[in-house]
Formats: structure tokens, sequence, C-alpha cells
């Protein structure tokens, strides 16, 4: 959520933001009239508790008519007082509601505009070519014993699938080697609960628009997360951080769970995108100041791990209109997959400033060696998912269906070459 002081002293930038995400930006001037309507009944509401205090002082000396008149004002005030909290807490609740639906405050230079409105900030090799008719990642999965949808649809449905054999060794090498840059790089490896509340969900930014594209169990009020970044937005909620020392860091192993709404027709061949997979999310609490510098840092983590991995890649610096609620900036990556002939998405990694601690309530104490508290950035970063098996299977392809395996990978998988069954 946004800073309410932000909203009051500067509201044009959160109307420029809101127009460069494509977003009503009428939404400011409703959340500024609510709060002017909270703090004015507030104002009346203390100064007529401040009057009730003081009558009760005079009724206890007066007597007669006068006595009688003052207990009248003093129940007018009652009933007054009574009304003016009532107004001030409808205006905060829809004053929270309302400053809840305005997404994060884009940074600077973030590309205005949607999906396709994005800017490429650099491209690394070349997309890969062959003398040969290259198979796409599935038919070569299937010659591999590797993936197997049909299975999976018969036991879940459509977009579920087993990996299988080398596939499964697949996936392991490539979540421990997300791990292993991670640790190398001083973040602390948690397993994270994949069922949170909603009261974390809600937190995290996840549930404000887009609630139909997440799975729930509604008997027991849980949400099933579709990546671990939601768990570790909510690990630290309610606590004061000590951030003297530096940024706290996790990189989160987990489940991840996504309905997909919308998405019918789309990528319905393979593994691109699915209902359930495997995700290592990089997840960085720290101070304001520092959260550019370590946005940067989680790109080039990623960058890292794109070379370990041997395929063409691009960066792009994401449009307003596709970054979620929480970001106000976000990069992607995109490999190359030679099949399809462009560029697919398998990182991204966003700078939520103080949006999502805000709302959990994620503090550290006054830097400046003051008595009181602020909130902290948190940033998020992708090292390995399941998806990453759509690049490597496609541009490591040999003719006769086998796949080299890329060499930061054989230590953690323990093969070379993947061959057809």
């Amino acid at each position: 959520m946004i800073d309410i002081k932000l909203l009051r002293d500067d509201p044009e930038t959160v109307r420029a933001s809101q127009r460069a995400r494509g977003e009503d930006e009428g939404v400011v001037d409703a959340a500024l009239a609510a709060d002017e309507r909270r703090r004015s009944s507030l104002t009346e509401f203390e100064r007529l508790r401040a009057e009730q205090k003081s009558m009760g002082k005079q009724v206890a000396k007066a007597q007669g008519d006068e006595k009688h008149a003052l207990l009248t004002r003093t129940k007018e005030i009652a009933a007054e007082v009574k009304s003016l909290q009532a107004d001030a807490d409808a205006a905060q609740t829809e004053l929270d509601g309302l400053v809840r639906s305005i997404g994060n405050v884009v940074e600077p230079g973030v590309p205005v505009g949607g999906e396709d409105d994005y800017t490429v900030l650099e491209t690394v090799g070349t997309p890969t070519e062959f003398d040969f008719e290259p198979l796409d990642h599935l038919a070569l999965g299937e010659k591999l014993a590797a993936i197997d949808m049909e299975r999976g649809a018969k036991v879940s449905g459509s977009r579920f699938y087993f990996l299988t054999g080398v596939g499964a060794r697949l996936e392991l090498a490539l979540l421990n080697l997300g791990i292993a840059q991670a640790v190398e790089h001083g973040f602390t490896p948690v397993i994270t609960p994949t069922l949170v509340k909603t009261d974390v969900m809600a937190g995290a930014g996840f549930i404000d628009k887009h609630s139909e594209e997440v799975y729930r169990l509604a008997d027991d009020d849980l949400w099933l997360t579709g990546t671990s970044e939601v768990a570790l937005a909510g690990y630290h909620a309610d606590e004061i951080l000590d951030l003297s020392d530096g940024p706290k860091r996790y990189a989160g192993w987990s489940a991840c769970y996504r309905r997909e709404a919308g998405s019918h027709g789309k990528d319905t061949r393979g593994i691109i995108r699915v209902h359930q997979f495997h995700k290592v999310e990089m997840f960085t609490y720290c101070r304001v100041e520092d959260a550019v510098e370590e946005h940067r840092r989680l790109l080039d983590l990623e960058r890292d791990m794109m070379a370990k991995i041997e395929v063409p890649y691009r960066i792009i610096d994401t449009a307003a209109g596709d970054l979620g609620g929480p970001a106000a900036r976000k990069y992607d990556i995109e490999a190359w997959v030679p099949t399809q002939g462009r560029y697919r998405e398998l990182t991204s990694t966003s700078n939520c400033t103080t949006y999502q601690a805000r709302r959990l309530n994620t503090r550290e104490r006054d830097p400046g060696g003051g008595n009181g508290t602020r909130t902290v950035a948190t940033l998020n970063g992708t090292l390995a998912t399941t998806r990453w098996m759509v690049a490597i299977l496609e541009n490591h392809q040999q003719a006769d269906g086998s796949v080299v395996v890329p060499e930061a990978l054989r230590p953690f998988l323990g093969l070379e070459v993947l061959r057809p069954v």
C-alpha cells in the first residue's frame, strides 16, 4: 500500500503513476476526499469530547433548571460524539479500501503502457540456429522420458504433468544450482509454507484485483501461493528488523500454484504455462535508500544464472501497466525459445519499495538514531523455475534428440548428456 503521506503531500505523482499504469487516477481524489472527511470528523469528535468532559464537572455543581439544561446538552453531545465516531470509522474504512486499490508508485523512467510497451535494455547471445529441424521442449521431453503430460492430465486435469527420470533430475539440478548461488551470495535458504492466511496473501498484494487467479481453501481460509515471495513477505510481519549490518536476504524454495485464469488457449502445449511448478525465489528486506541498488544486485544474480544455463536472453524494463500492484519497477529476463522463434520470460525481479512492508507492518529502527521506526523496502527475484527446462532442452538439443547439459548443471545432475530412451 502506498504511503498516505505521499498521497496528501504529492497527489500529482500518484496520479501520474496511475496514468502510466493505465488505471483510474480518480481514485486519488476519492481517497483524498475520504481522508479529509475522516480528519474533519475526528477534529470535531475531539472538540466535543473535550466539551463533554468539561460539562461533566459543570453538571456536578449545577442545580435546578441549570442542571436539567446541562444534562440535556450532555445527552445531545453524547449522540453527536457517537455519530462522529461512526462517520470517522466509515471514512477510514473507505480510505483504506481506496488506498489499497492504488498500485505502487512507479519509479521514474518506467515505460508507460501495457504488456507490449516494454523497453529492451540488453540482449545477450544470438538466437540459436540448427542445421536440422529442431523439436520443441515437449517432443524432446517425451523422447527423453522426462515429461509426461498425458498422465498428468489423467491424474489432475489440463496443465498438469509428471516430470520423470532425467526430467525430475534436471528440475532438481536447476533448483539446487539456484540455491547454491544464493548461498554463495549470502542468502539464507528457506523452504516455505505454500498455504498462507488471507492477511498475508493480501499484505503481499496478491488478491487486491486478481483473486480469481489464486487457489483458495475456503473452509480453512487459506490460499495456495503462486510464489514463495508471499510467505517470505509475511515472514517478518509485525516485526522491527535490525538492518544496521545490511539487508536481510532469503532464498525460498517452494512448490507454486496458479489457476491461470484467463489463459484459455494460451501455451496449452508443454510446461510453459501450468498450474503447478517449483521455484527458487530471492527475497530481500532492506532500507529504502538501498532498494534501487539491491534491485540491480538481484538482476545481476539472475544474469549469472542465465550464463550458467548457457541460453540466449534479453532483459526488458517492464511497462507500468504490466507491473502488478506491489511493484514500482520490474525487470524480466526472457530466454530465446527456438521452436517459437521468440523470447519467453524465465525470470523477473521487482522492487516493491515499502508497498508490502507497510501492509504487513515490517519496520526498522530509525537509522538516524531516533526512537521511532520506519517501514522497510522489500524486493524479490527468481533464480530458477521448472519453466527453465523449456529453454535448456530446446537450445541444447542435438540432431539425434539428445540434449547437452550445460556445464554448470553437470555436478548437480550427474550427467553430461540427456539421451533419448
